[in-house]
């Protein structure tokens, strides 16, 4: 049996609470001096002390555990249903609905809550809260200071240093971004080097959303415009294949080697056409091929990268192709430094390769038009940014030489007048041509590695530059460099047509000026010629004096 006692009145019946109060000094203990431990003290001498004036403080560290996110699936069921209806039994809901429907009570409920709803519906219908009261108006020009910051950091999962080598956002605008990892270096491949890219989503930066498993190093990646389940990617061994996520990471397929290029696709783009499935490759074996991927056995149509009048073929580095600027026109940045233009459609199988723009002193790593004015484009070589105009032979605009260099370059596809490029010290810089052409307006020091990639949202607002050591960042800009500035279209626009009508008041001074050399280097070749004329007479008069003296003294 257990025994406890219960208290049932209240505290303040238990007694006061004590009371301190302050009385004198009251000599506990008397405690008198040893005189024998007297005799045994020594003094030390000298003495050495340390007095430390600001409290003695310690360094700790710590790291956070990295959270990590998983996707899991969710089932969702039919619920409430009474139980003895079974809702995946179509004959049951009916003959249950039927039943309802026949009932008083729901004919009445029914009713009450229809006034309701309608109530609802023509509120909405009066007010449009998605409504923008100043929707066309451009925004006053902004005084904030450009700036950028980093969103996420995705690392390559696979073990081995890696570059990112080419970029891909997703078309529908999520924040999707396929990486393409491969080491360009033959000599420094490890024996096992991992073959795997990744689709990566922003969100979730820790962990890969996709993996694609090709039989060779991905060196180039597109998402298809059209179906955003297709990944086309460019091969190190030269071929061509294509993905479908919905169907596994393995490559759908693959063009067959034989019929592939002979060094690695560094880049390519999906054609605009009715099916979407139409495809070109560039490699530096000097060869553009055109792919349909519903019959990859060979390639529908190729070309040979030769300069008009000679016989020496270029390599391929980078490919531009925009249907703003024809849909069968396309440029092609070489490994000997010029651009060429082409047309796949000319009327003469000559004029497929057109003119060549040489000006840069290294390989053409960018190559990208203006989204505003296709007539202009970009080029990213050596240590320069180059825009030119398709008409003219020599860039408009340059900038200044970098001691570092420029591995790539993106137009914004929200201002005209900002571009972006990427060097091998791990800076990423900004250009705003609408405020300054000298200088780049932001510089942002992503990493210590060099760059290798770079991609911009359609929206303009978020980038992803990748890294030689597998690192991918992405950053975000301000509201100054997405947004575009009042009159910014009418300023540069007449800021490229001065440039242009400069540079053809140049070629025009330089042509006239080969012509007078031309003549005077005729009038000094004539007058040269004359004066040899007049010598040989001097010499025959000579001759024939000397002669005619001869006989008349014999």
């Amino acid at each position: 049996m257990e025994i406890y006692h219960q208290y049932v009145r209240l505290r303040k019946d238990f007694g006061r609470y004590p009371v301190f109060v302050d009385e004198g000094a009251e000599m506990l203990a008397d405690i008198r001096p040893n005189e024998e431990h007297a005799k045994e003290h020594i003094e030390r001498n000298p003495v050495t002390t340390v007095a430390q004036v600001v409290p003695e403080m310690s360094e700790h560290e710590v790291n956070t555990t990295a959270v990590v996110f998983a996707t899991k699936a969710m089932n969702h069921v039919e619920g409430g249903w009474p139980k003895e209806v079974d809702y995946t039994e179509a004959e049951h809901v009916i003959r249950y609905r039927k039943k309802v429907e026949k009932d008083e009570e729901y004919i009445k409920s029914v009713t009450a809550l229809g006034a309701v709803i309608e109530d609802l519906v023509k509120a909405n219908n009066a007010v449009d809260i998605y409504e923008e009261y100043f929707a066309g108006k451009i925004l006053e020009q902004s005084t904030e200071a450009p700036s950028a910051k980093t969103l996420a950091v995705l690392r390559d999962p696979s073990k081995g240093k890696r570059g990112a080598q080419y970029l891909s956002w997703h078309p529908d605008g999520s924040r999707k971004v396929a990486v393409a990892y491969s080491i360009l270096e033959f000599q420094q491949q490890p024996d096992n080097c991992p073959m795997s890219s990744y689709i990566w989503d922003v969100s979730n930066p820790n962990t890969p959303d996709f993996e694609l498993t090709p039989q060779s190093q991905l060196t180039s990646i597109n998402f298809n415009l059209k179906d955003t389940s297709l990944v086309g990617a460019g091969q190190y061994n030269g071929q061509f294949a294509y993905f479908d996520m919905r169907k596994g990471s393995a490559p759908v397929e693959a063009s067959p080697i034989e019929h592939s290029h002979r060094d690695p696709v560094y880049d390519f783009a999906w054609l605009q056409s009715k099916t979407g499935t139409e495809c070109m490759s560039v490699s530096t074996d000097g060869s553009v091929l055109w792919w349909d991927i519903r019959k990859l056995g060979e390639p529908t149509e190729s070309l040979t990268l030769k300069e008009r009048g000679s016989e020496t073929i270029l390599g391929a580095m980078s490919l531009e192709y925009n249907p703003q600027a024809g849909p069968t026109k396309f440029m092609i940045g070489t490994e000997q430094g010029n651009i060429m233009t082409c047309n796949r459609k000319a009327k003469n199988p000559q004029d497929r390769v057109g003119a060549s723009f040489p000006g840069h002193h290294g390989p053409v790593y960018g190559l990208a038009r203006n989204p505003f004015y296709p007539k202009y484009f970009l080029s990213i070589g050596d240590w320069t940014a180059r825009i030119w105009n398709e008409d003219l032979k020599t860039p408009i605009m340059t900038s200044k030489y970098h001691s570092s260099y420029l591995t790539g370059g993106r137009w914004s596809p929200t201002r005209p007048g900002v571009f972006y490029t990427i060097k091998m010290d791990g800076c990423l810089d900004v250009w705003d041509y609408f405020y300054k052409q000298n200088d780049p307006t932001l510089q942002v020091q992503v990493t210590n590695q060099p760059l290798t990639s770079l991609r911009v949202m359609d929206t303009g607002r978020i980038a992803a530059v990748g890294s030689a050591d597998g690192t991918t960042t992405i950053v975000q800009f301000s509201d100054g460099l997405v947004d575009i500035q009042p009159n910014e279209k009418q300023a540069l626009t007449s800021i490229f047509e001065r440039e242009t009508s400069r540079e053809k008041n140049l070629e025009k001074a330089v042509k006239e000026a080969k012509v007078k050399a031309r003549k005077e280097a005729a009038k000094t070749s004539e007058s040269d010629k004359d004066r040899a004329l007049d010598e040989q007479d001097i010499l025959k008069l000579e001759k024939e004096f000397h002669d005619s003296i001869e006989g008349a003294a014999q």
